[in-house]
């Protein structure tokens, strides 16, 4: 008996459109699955029954007057949680900090009114570290975020409570947000997709300030077609965005692309990484060597290249990584009850002057400019998402800030590179090590090409099929 945390996010819909299933019945399903094994996970900060309970009931009414269910939101009645970086009015917004552990929006951020929108119910805000600053979720405001194929691993960051959610079945699908790897990387570890779009895809307004683009707002979903539609359902710009990018040509949609085949495409690979001092784990490596074999016998051709970006930019992301730590406002009498890292990370950045802090940008864009020139002559790059399996809770936080800063930059020597140049990315679920661990690999595209790489992916999910590959805590069927 197919149980509702089973089925995708396009199925749910599609049975609520047909009458098959109740907008009330689905969220009281993933409710009850959050109650019992949130505390396991660690995917929520802030559950919203009440909430969530009165979104439902507007489809049913909605779908008892619609003459024509086609036509309502592509998502109507689907649960959904929200990063607990970004705002739904009315709810906690924690920034994974107790700095702001009683901090309530009055509005919501557009990507959340745009999945509103489009029919979602919002069943509460999924966990993320400290100002959503490290590439893991262990903070004071909930239990940490685990990988639920291995509960003594961390989920990754800064999306970590939305994949633990959508891997462990408290939601079919997650929204999450990306400002150095932070889908990629939770996608990676918890053997899900995940799609960094392009850089001014997806408005992050009205608060968060666009200032370089590396941040973007995201899917995290179990399968390629599920990500694609909450791709077209985030993507969008406003007014005062500083970056944009057109519109898919009329009458075509990112889930258009996960059912069209890609053609016979030119991916280059690499193992270089522009961080020093990196051991790429062999599971890595063969998960690597296993997706370009599996690309070469789908027919497209898969040469080694170089990575057009070296060690010289790691200090000047490093600058403005710093800098970044200090946007988000504190009172100074609470500057004591941030986490050691991000004390660290702040002290830092105040310490930076504004020369260098320009002059960091300023090489930036001058060595990203002929890099994303080389990497367009491909029509994607292939490179592991990670250098190490997931990680054990604990292990990044056990050493001083610093130390702990290297370990971060030595497990993920890959996402932030796309975050600089602003091109899409996606994490892409083809490997499990013997352990029964997930390990993802990253595909790179062009700078407005996720279309392509959606498409790429869906081949290669058709190929290799990991839908239905669960963790122990999924259940049993019929649970």
């Amino acid at each position: 008996m197919t149980q509702i945390h089973e089925l995708t996010a396009i199925e749910l819909a599609a049975a609520i459109s047909a009458g098959e299933l109740s907008p009330v019945a689905v969220t009281d399903h993933y409710l009850r699955r959050t109650a019992e094994l949130n505390d396991q996970v660690g995917a929520f900060y802030t559950v919203t029954p009440e909430l969530a309970a009165e979104q439902a009931r507007g489809p049913g009414k909605a779908l008892a007057r619609a003459a024509d269910p086609a036509e309502l939101p592509p998502l109507t009645g689907v649960p959904m949680p929200i990063k607990d970086l970004n705002m739904v009015a009315g709810v906690r917004q924690t920034l994974g900090s107790l700095a702001y552990e009683n901090f309530v929006p009055d509005t919501d951020d557009y990507v959340v009114a745009k999945l509103k929108d489009a029919g979602v119910v919002i069943t509460g805000k999924t966990s993320t570290p400290e100002f959503g600053l490290p590439c893991y979720t262990e903070t004071r405001i909930g239990p940490p975020a685990r990988t639920p194929w291995d509960l003594s691993r961390s989920a990754g960051g800064s999306s970590g409570g939305a994949a633990a959610a959508v891997a462990a079945g408290l939601a079919p699908a997650a929204q999450g947000s990306d400002g150095a790897g932070s889908i990629r990387i939770p996608a990676s570890v918890c053997g899900l997709f995940g799609i960094k779009p392009s850089r001014g895809r997806v408005s992050g307004g009205p608060l968060a300030p666009d200032l370089l683009g590396f941040g973007v707002d995201g899917p995290i979903a179990r399968t390629v077609a599920d990500a694609a539609l909450l791709l077209d359902v985030m993507t969008g710009n406003f007014p005062g965005d500083m970056y944009t990018q057109p519109p898919l040509p009329p009458g075509e949609s990112f889930l258009g692309h996960a059912s069209r085949p890609p053609g016979r495409l030119l991916i280059g690979r690499t193992l270089q990484r522009p961080v020093p001092g990196v051991d790429v784990h062999p599971d890595c490596v063969k998960a690597w060597d296993d997706a370009s074999a599996l690309l070469a016998s789908l027919g497209h051709e898969v040469e080694d290249i170089a990575m057009p970006l070296g060690e010289d930019l790691v200090p000047f992301f490093e600058t403005i990584y710093y800098t970044y730590a200090t946007l988000t406002p504190v009172d100074p009498s609470q500057e004591q009850e941030l986490l050691p890292l991000t004390r660290y990370l702040r002290k830092r950045g105040r310490a930076t002057a504004a020369p260098d802090f320009l002059f960091a940008q300023a090489y930036m864009q001058f060595v990203t400019r002929p890099a994303v020139a080389a990497l367009s002559a491909y029509d994607a790059i292939l490179t592991p998402t990670l250098a190490q399996p997931p990680r054990p809770v604990g292990y990044f936080d056990e050493v001083d800030p610093a130390e702990n800063f290297e370990r971060q930059k030595r497990f993920t020597p890959w996402t932030a590179i796309y975050n600089v140049a602003g091109l899409p990315a996606v994490s892409v679920p083809l490997h499990w090590s013997a352990e029964g661990l997930p390990i993802g690999v990253m595909l790179a595209g062009r700078m407005g090409g996720e279309a392509t790489l959606i498409s790429l992916s869906a081949q290669l999910e058709e190929a290799r099929p990991w839908r239905g590959r669960h963790p122990p805590i999924w259940g049993p069927p019929g649970r």
